[in-house]
């Protein structure tokens, strides 16, 4: 399964024209991702990233619905993994 997750460009460097990197915040977590593909994309957009590259830009709704399934499913699994017999937590 792939999984690509919504994160907030908070930075862009230009300083190679042929490769935009923007630093990307995922819940505070700073990651450097290609943005090339989405010459559209700046500071303060949100765009969707997999393996270190932007696929396509978010609106801040979208971000935030995505991250709250993803949210849900977590609460989702460590409720079922406290169900199972013989899980020491």
């Amino acid at each position: 399964m792939c999984l690509a997750v919504p994160g907030k460009i908070v930075s862009i460097d230009t300083s190679n024209p042929d490769l935009r990197i923007a630093k990307v915040s995922f819940g505070g977590v700073i990651k450097e991702i290609c943005v090339q593909w989405l010459p559209e994309a700046g500071i303060g957009d949100y765009v969707l990233a997999h393996v270190g590259m932007a696929l396509n830009k978010l609106d801040e709704e979208e971000a935030r619905l995505s991250l709250e399934a993803f949210e849900e499913m977590d609460r989702l699994l460590k409720e079922e993994d406290g169900m199972k017999p013989g899980i020491d937590h």
